[in-house]
């Protein structure tokens, strides 16, 4: 009888070392999960999502993906496949993509791949990037495109140019790829890759320029500022790209609308829109 006891002792404390486990698990990331529940709820209305669930059977390239989008995406709208790309993944990409398989619809993939937006070879070797592979005909390469892009506050950390943290502070002692440098956003070279590999590119972004950036490498990162916005908007016009925002207010981007954009990035430190050609 004493024997049967310490067995049921044994494995109940098992239970509770494993419940332990899950609490800290949860307690970690936590704000993780209910950030992203929360940032997709404004990002989904870039996805003109209605009531004949447009996502159904779609492709989500998520580029700095943060693992829980789209779980939430697959769970709620089924799209036929996911890829999220991070030079940093998260901790628990291997779980979500593995364990996601028991309970999201069958016709749903999730991939993520510890991959740098930049490294155009890997993403070919991952057939994430076939825009200019001359052995697929052009009428297939559009088939070949992903139907969302999704860019969830990563569009800052595509920066490529040269440092502009002197034109925000004088006193800046600027030293090649030193971490506080910050690279100059440059928009069609960005856009122009973005839309060779989607058909539309959703964009949601925080910003505040006066805080840090806590996951700034080196010049890829800071946040935009207000300026810099305005410089992306003009360019995306001049480049004639179809501009919507969703958030702060919704309208179609033109010369016009961007003096009331431009009035209302005073106002708010999130804004959401998508581009497409």
């Amino acid at each position: 009888m004493s024997c049967g006891k310490d067995e049921l002792t044994e494995r109940l404390l098992k239970c509770l070392d494993e419940l332990e486990e899950c609490r800290s698990d949860l307690e970690n990331h936590k704000d993780s999960w209910i950030n992203s529940l929360k940032e997709l709820s404004e990002i989904e209305d870039a996805f003109e999502v209605d009531e004949n669930n447009k996502l159904h059977g779609k492709t989500i390239l998520d580029v700095g993906t943060d693992c829980v989008k789209p779980l939430y995406i697959a769970l709620k709208y089924e799209p036929s496949k996911i890829i999220g790309i991070n030079e940093y993944p998260c901790s628990f990409a291997s779980d979500v993509e593995h364990e996601s398989k028991y309970f999201i619809h069958a016709s749903t993939e999730i991939h993520f791949h510890d991959c740098s937006f930049f490294d155009e070879q890997q993403l070919k070797v991952l057939g994430i990037d076939k825009s200019e592979d001359n052995e697929v005909p052009e009428e297939d390469k559009k088939d070949d495109k992903f139907d969302y892009i999704l860019l969830s506050k990563t569009l800052h950390h595509l920066r490529t140019g040269e440092c502009v943290a002197k034109e925000r502070n004088k006193e800046h002692d600027h030293i090649k790829n030193e971490k506080c440098c910050i690279n100059r956003f440059e928009t069609e070279k960005i856009f122009e890759r973005l839309l060779k590999l989607g058909t539309r590119v959703i964009v949601y972004e925080y910003f505040d320029p006066t805080e840090e950036d806590d996951d700034k490498v080196r010049g890829r990162g800071g946040f935009f500022t207000s300026e810099e916005w305005n410089q992306i908007f003009e360019r995306l016009i001049s480049e004639k790209y179809k501009v919507r925002f969703i958030k702060p207010i919704r309208c179609h981007l033109n010369k016009k609308e961007q003096e009331r954009v431009s009035a209302k990035l005073k106002e708010v430190d999130l804004i959401c829109f998508y581009v497409e050609k």
